[in-house]
């Protein structure tokens, strides 16, 4: 049995659905032959020219007729092992007790009642986060129209990297399989039947976000944007700053003019310079997209079931803890990446509000501060511009529990120009920082009391 032929066996073994052995498939191939997913600055022009949100104008029957007919899809496979946590980020509380789930029902339940639109609510979930994630939804009732309110994300084995052989790991079986990347959604979608099944329903589009950034608000004017274009795909993309060179970007394929997606693991070294100058590309990826149903279910159609993403190639050791456990390959895809396969697919640059992910407890602090206000609609805004950076010493308060029982209440940020903590400092109630603040290290546990002004 080749490896191929073992990998294969022990997705079907595992009951993964033949379509998403089928994508494996495609990929594995790609990685015999040597592929690498690399996209070369050569081979690319910087993307100009595209519509922005800023200048888009709808009335109120567009939005409502455009609402109608879209669907809300949350990528929310993604387990907080940053934060050091064990079940979906998204079960955090980010204000007043609410969590990012009840946050996203929110924004949804206030369209809906907006407009009188359906708006189906879908979640990706992986098998890892789904039972809490559904029964934390479960009290808003959500399902609509008799679509269910989520989908499983597939899983594919881990390769071991000296013969592309499934890694075995006795001591932890579940650390031989790993996500195909978020690239997964479209197969995801097709083997679940719930794309055939929003079809059936009368949706036409999807707008999708990861869960985890809640400034990707269902938003009626980009609806009816996205229905007025008739174009199959679109992207949402922010002006690039500093903070963000690592992300992906759009750029334009100079042998056909289509737009490509290109990750940081698609950077070759020497290209480096040019992929994270910001003045030759502009613009990052958000991973907020748009696409229209019926031509994904078409052109998946049309190919087998295999859209033919550009390969991800990443390299780990089997136990993420273990630095010396076998080093494997994950093959992964990104969902951005369908842009280059549909004519016509477009992106459109949007403010900065529609990108809040939450990577960090340094980013959960801002959420969490006065530096947002939560609106009727469930938006979060933020009250300043620019917001204040927030700089929180790794040792102490990288691991969620950690942060919890050093900022068990937020300290007032709208006032402040950065706050920078180092060391073991505990915060009390109503703690007000203006200006820029520094907490240095002295070396043992320190107390901000309760109701002080820092800065």
């Amino acid at each position: 049995m080749t490896p191929l032929e073992q990998a294969q066996r022990k997705m079907a073994d595992a009951d993964v659905a033949q379509g998403a052995i089928d994508v494996f498939t495609d990929f594995y191939r790609q990685l015999e032959a040597g592929a690498t997913g690399l996209v070369r600055e050569d081979d690319v022009d910087p993307l100009t020219g595209i519509d922005r949100a800023h200048d888009v104008h709808a009335d109120l029957q567009a939005q409502r007729d455009a609402a109608a007919v879209t669907a809300i899809i949350k990528l929310n496979g993604g387990l907080g092992t940053s934060m050091g946590m064990d079940r979906a980020k998204t079960l955090l509380p980010v204000r007043d007790g609410l969590t990012f789930l009840d946050v996203i029902a929110g924004q949804v339940k206030h369209v809906r009642a907006e407009l009188g639109v359906a708006l189906p609510l879908l979640f990706m979930h992986s098998f890892r986060t789904r039972d809490d994630s559904l029964a934390a939804l479960a009290p808003h009732g959500l399902e609509v129209d008799g679509l269910p309110l989520d989908f499983l994300q597939n899983r594919e084995p881990k390769l071991r990297s000296d013969d592309l052989t499934p890694v075995e790991w006795p001591a932890d079986p579940t650390l031989e399989w790993c996500p195909p990347g978020h690239g997964d959604l479209y197969t995801a979608l097709l083997a679940s039947g719930v794309l055939d099944a929003l079809l059936d329903a009368g949706y036409r589009y999807a707008s999708v976000s990861n869960s985890d950034n809640l400034g990707a608000a269902p938003d009626p004017a980009m609806m009816a944007w996205f229905a007025g274009t008739g174009a199959p795909y679109a992207a949402e993309v922010c002006r690039r700053t500093p903070a963000d060179v690592k992300g992906g970007h759009l750029v334009v394929r100079r042998s056909d003019g289509r737009l490509v997606l290109r990750e940081t693991a698609q950077t070759a070294p020497e290209d480096a310079a040019a992929a994270t100058d910001l003045q030759r590309h502009p613009y990052f990826h958000t991973n907020n997209l748009w696409f229209d149903l019926r031509q994904v279910r078409d052109t998946l159609r049309e190919r087998d079931g295999v859209l033919g993403l550009p390969l991800i190639r990443n390299h780990k050791t089997v136990d993420p803890a273990d630095p010396s456990s076998p080093e494997v390959i994950q093959i992964e895809s990104a969902m951005g990446a369908a842009v280059e396969v549909f004519d016509g697919a477009t992106a459109i640059e949007v403010d900065r509000s529609r990108f809040l992910p939450v990577k960090t407890t340094n980013d959960l602090l801002l959420l969490r501060s006065d530096v947002f206000d939560v609106g009727a609609d469930s938006r979060l805004r933020a009250q300043v511009d620019p917001k204040p950076l927030v700089d929180l010493d790794k040792r102490f308060y990288s691991r969620i529990a950690d942060f919890d029982a050093r900022i068990p209440h937020a300290p007032s940020l709208v006032d402040a120009d950065s706050l920078g903590v180092e060391g073991d400092w505990h915060f009390g109630r109503d703690v007000v920082v203006t200006g820029s603040t520094r907490l240095t290290d002295d070396g043992t546990a320190q107390q901000v009391p309760a109701g002080a002004r820092l800065g």
